[in-house]
Parts: C-alpha cells; sequence; structure tokens
C-alpha cells in the first residue's frame, strides 16, 4: 500500500460495500455517502485511513472508519481488513426489533394450507402490531 489516498467510488468497490465501480459512482453521486459528516456527489474524491464514512443503503445506514487504502478487490476476509464499523448500525437495531416479534405461528402437520379466511386473519393481526 503506497498510496495513502484513494478515490471514494474505488474504496467502496475494493471493500466490498458495492458490487461494481460503476455502482459505486453512481451511489457517491445520489449523495448516499458522507465523508466525516460532509455528504460528497463526487466519485473522485479521496479518502485516506482514519476518515468516518456514513453510507446510506435502501434498508440499512452504515457508519465505518476507513483503516486502510485497497490494492486490489479481493476475499471478503481482506475487505473487512479495510474499514471497522462504529456503533450500532441501522442494521443491526432492524435486526433486534425482528427479534422483539416473537416466534412464527406454526400450523399442525398435515393441515396444508391456510385457506382464504385464515390468511386474512394472520394480515389481521400482524398489521396490528406493527
Amino acid at each position: 500500500m503506497s498510496q495513502q489516498r484513494q478515490r471514494i467510488d474505488k474504496w467502496l468497490f475494493f471493500a466490498r460495500m458495492v458490487k461494481s465501480r460503476s455502482l459505486a459512482a453512481r451511489f457517491v453521486e445520489e449523495g448516499r455517502v458522507r465523508i466525516d459528516g460532509d455528504k460528497i456527489s463526487q466519485p473522485s474524491r479521496n479518502i485516506r485511513p482514519g476518515d468516518v464514512l456514513t453510507l446510506r443503503f435502501d434498508r440499512s445506514v452504515r457508519i465505518i472508519r476507513v483503516l486502510g487504502i485497497g490494492e486490489r478487490r479481493g476475499p471478503y476476509r481482506q475487505a473487512v481488513l479495510l474499514y471497522d464499523e462504529l456503533g450500532e448500525s441501522m442494521s443491526e437495531k432492524r435486526r433486534d426489533e425482528s427479534t422483539l416479534a416473537g416466534p412464527m405461528a406454526q400450523r399442525a402437520p398435515g393441515a396444508g394450507r391456510p385457506t382464504k379466511k385464515e390468511r386474512r386473519q394472520v394480515e389481521k393481526l400482524t398489521s396490528n402490531r406493527i
């Protein structure tokens, strides 16, 4: 790792936050990335180790600290060495909330599929919880 700075789109790709570099560039252009609290919209913006990134995905928000600069897109075990997850991310909160909903109802073996009336009753129960 000879350089101490790297483009944000390359880093997101190398750290396996997105599937491709073009998706990483689009992700940044849409304003879904903050560096140290400042919203950015240029994929060419450089980051350094120590920067704190806030990444807003469709169903979660991740706050990470950059630990290193990547040379290439490697396996997951190498990618996780590039960053450190800070605090409790939104994805972890949602995971915890889903476990609070309680156990899933199970039908008796051999009961078959639920009827339309039973499905409506289940929908009515689950819509009241949310």
